[in-house]
């Protein structure tokens, strides 16, 4: 049950593989202690394995191996739905989280995008924003909720303006 492959040092890697209804892993375990794994479904979604993740670097290249899937878990993750510290897909999850539809992450793009740094299209949610209508500390935008905002509507410490408290009063029952 392994494959055996070449790392750059032309030693050999040996993996212990396990095939379950769901998908194929492939493990390989340092002699630090430090797991390389893999997980890629027999699924397939437009092409694409319906889950792929990864953890830890390929004993073969010494890299991290991108997830790549519908929906793909690994440091690095590209898919429809996407988590990992750099990730990127129609929805986003990640320390940079870059999504079409919807980023969560420390920095995050998106339609909507919800992170300590949120660069929206529509909505975003964060400590510093960019977007049509947002709420942050620190934001620039069309309508904005903030402790200090910049845009035409803007509900902060400084001003209140008609249009921006009539469309964020409800959150607050006014």
């Amino acid at each position: 049950m392994s494959i055996i492959g070449q790392n750059l040092l032309l030693q050999n890697v040996e993996y212990l593989t396990e095939e379950t209804k769901f998908g194929a892993w492939r493990r390989y375990l340092y002699p630090t202690g430090d797991l390389f794994e893999e997980f890629v479904s027999h699924w397939q979604v437009m092409g694409m394995p319906f889950l792929h993740y990864t953890r830890g670097k390929c004993p073969e290249t010494g890299k991290r191996v991108v997830a790549k899937g519908f929906i793909a878990i690994g440091r690095f993750a590209f898919g429809m739905i996407a988590i990992g510290h750099v990730s990127a897909g129609v929805i986003a999850i990640g320390q940079l989280a870059i999504g079409f539809l919807l980023g969560i992450g420390q920095a995050s793009t998106g339609i909507f995008a919800i992170g300590q740094l949120a660069i929206s299209v529509l909505a975003g949610l964060g400590q510093g924003a960019v977007g049509n209508v947002i709420i942050c500390q620190f934001g620039f935008g069309n309508f904005v909720l903030a402790q200090f905002g910049f845009g035409p509507h803007v509900w902060d410490m400084r001003r209140s303006d008609p249009e921006a408290m009539q469309l964020f009063g409800p959150l607050f029952g006014e």
